[in-house]
């Protein structure tokens, strides 16, 4: 074993369940530092997560595990029998989310080999609030937080949350965004193409059309700021994905006749940022959102929920108001668009904190250490 090759000679698997977002990207980034250490990895997924992502583009041997992103029982047993085959004979499994930990926790009790490391990372808080099907999630939670050896948290709340329900080792380790590809056309070509006359605010929110993203909220924030007629000219909002609720917002656009543009999924999120006057993200709840990341890093003024790991993760880089409260967003809005010295000083505190985030390599070595520490050195075994 040598500095350069901690990992030599191990075979890591990563699972994850159906994803369009930050978890994805998130586990394309980690596969290369995990082969620099001299790893094999294999990563298990729905394939519309490899045509989205590319595993195997970045060196990962992907195998096709069908793990929904809610309960299915046939199709979880199913998974669990796929699963335990592909990781026959893996020195360490990674699951996740609590999807992919419930999966990878029952292969790994079907297939006897409890001496295998099983890594559970929490990206996500379960959304359900009442109900019978929110207490059975609660129960799977627990169920599947306790069968792993090690859960990494990407925010402090998780992690809380964690080690109530009885983890065994908890750790906070913030999911690093990929850098995003540079900005390829100017500000003022971004504004053209989505009809911003001069002078008109640009307002850009990106992420999944659902739910758990607070677009509701913003609606009635943007219609709470055009009854007022406190902004003029009233900025117009572009938001960048795709999702469940397209449809149910596009129609609400257009009841309201709202000043909401849907941009379905981009991959100019850089040129979008860099043409905004601001990013919002108003979501329910965030771990270690990759949005407000790629704002904060693009000196794009942020405004956003206290949601999560939010507060934790942007410090004083952004403007923040309480979850659901669409007064206080709309007022948000017209005190940065309004004052474009606090938006200037909003952009460089911004700035200043995402200087102090780890890079995708200083990530990628810890998640090393990490495996690194819990197989011990090469020939002999799991800790």
């Amino acid at each position: 074993m040598t500095e350069a090759s901690p990992l030599r000679g191990r075979r890591v698997v990563e699972v994850l369940a159906t994803s369009a977002g930050g978890v994805g990207a998130h586990v394309r980034t980690i596969v290369p530092a995990i082969r620099a250490a001299g790893a094999t990895v294999s990563v298990c997924g729905a394939p519309a997560t490899e045509q989205l992502f590319g595993f195997a583009s970045v060196g990962a041997d992907f195998r096709p595990v069908g793990i929904s992103s809610g309960l299915a029982p046939v199709a979880d047993s199913r998974a669990v029998g796929q699963l335990r085959r592909v990781t026959n004979g893996a020195d360490l499994v990674h699951a996740h989310g609590l999807r992919a930990g419930l999966v990878a926790a029952a292969a790994r009790r079907l297939s006897g080999e409890r001496q295998r490391p099983l890594v559970l990372t929490l990206h996500n808080a379960l959304q359900e609030t009442s109900g019978p099907r929110q207490r059975l999630l609660r129960a799977v939670e627990g169920v599947t937080i306790r069968g792993a050896d090690l859960v990494l948290a990407v925010s402090s709340d998780l992690a809380d949350n964690a080690r109530r329900l009885g983890a065994r080792d908890v750790r906070v380790v913030p999911a690093s965004a990929p850098p995003l590809e540079p900005a390829t056309r100017t500000r003022a070509e971004v504004r053209e193409e989505l009809g911003v006359d001069d002078g008109r605010p640009l307002l850009v929110a990106v992420g999944r059309l659902h739910q758990q993203k607070g677009y509701d909220v913003l609606f009635d924030a943007v219609a709470r700021w055009e009854q007022e007629g406190r902004l003029k000219p009233a900025p117009l909002v572009a938001i960048a994905g795709d999702g469940p609720l397209e449809n149910e917002l596009a129609d609400r656009i257009r009841a309201q006749r709202l000043p909401i543009l849907l941009l379905g999924r981009r991959s100019d999120v850089a040129d979008l940022l860099g043409a905004a006057d601001a990013c919002l993200l108003p979501s329910r709840w965030e771990g270690s959102p990759f949005t407000a990341q790629e704002a904060l890093r693009a000196g794009t003024p942020l405004i956003s929920t206290r949601a999560g790991g939010i507060p934790e993760l942007v410090g004083t880089g952004a403007e923040l108001v309480p979850v659901g409260d669409a007064a206080a967003l709309a007022e948000a809005v017209v005190r940065v668009l309004g004052d474009p010295a606090h938006a200037a000083e909003l952009a460089d505190a911004g700035r200043k904190q995402a200087a102090g985030w780890p890079d995708e390599e200083a990530a990628g070595r810890r998640l090393v250490a990490v495996y690194r520490e819990l197989l011990g050195a090469p020939g002999d075994g799991p800790r």
